[in-house]
């Protein structure tokens, strides 16, 4: 396997455990549920296809569901989040050009472009999450208060990540 690979699997391995033995217990305010590991859908390689990047994603979510003791909550989120970076993220990250990025971060693409597409797939994840868990729309407050609160934090702890475990990339 190639190196681009290996990486992948040590993301996901400490995106996972991060958050199934930290993140799960921080439940702040009763609003703000920081969900770190979609950060790993969120950098897999822009060229990655369609069905392999949908069945990681629903894996990926399906793992914190089972952990979890949830009904499917997280994977269904997952899925959404990964179809909409299908549709986004070559518009958003690479402003439509051609261009296959390895690991979209803070340091391959230009930072208000990064933080505005992770703001982006936060936001759907987290409006589809706590839509499901509270079965509709019948406290849409709370459902929007919740998903602006927790975008905000997992933006920010998505940045700190990458400003601690990526390498900026030097170019010679």
């Amino acid at each position: 396997m190639n190196k681009l690979v290996w990486k992948n699997i040590g993301r996901f391995a400490l995106l996972m455990a991060l958050q199934l033995l930290v993140l799960n217990h921080v439940y702040l305010g009763g609003y703000v549920m920081p969900m770190l590991y979609v950060l790993f859908i969120l950098m897999l390689p822009t060229g990655t296809r369609r069905i392999p990047l949908l069945l990681i994603a629903f894996g990926t979510g399906l793992i914190v569901d089972v952990m979890n003791n949830m009904l499917g909550f997280h994977a269904f989120a997952c899925l959404v989040v990964a179809m909409l970076r299908i549709l986004f993220a070559d518009r958003i990250l690479t402003r439509g050009e051609p261009i296959a990025i390895d690991v979209p971060s803070i340091y391959s693409v230009t930072p208000q472009y990064f933080i505005s597409y992770l703001m982006l797939m936060l936001a759907a994840f987290y409006l589809v999450f706590y839509t499901i868990e509270l079965f509709g729309f019948r406290s849409f407050g709370g459902v929007i208060l919740a998903t602006v609160a927790s975008t905000v934090v997992t933006t920010m702890l998505a940045v700190l990540y990458q400003y601690i475990f990526l390498k900026k990339e030097t170019t010679v």
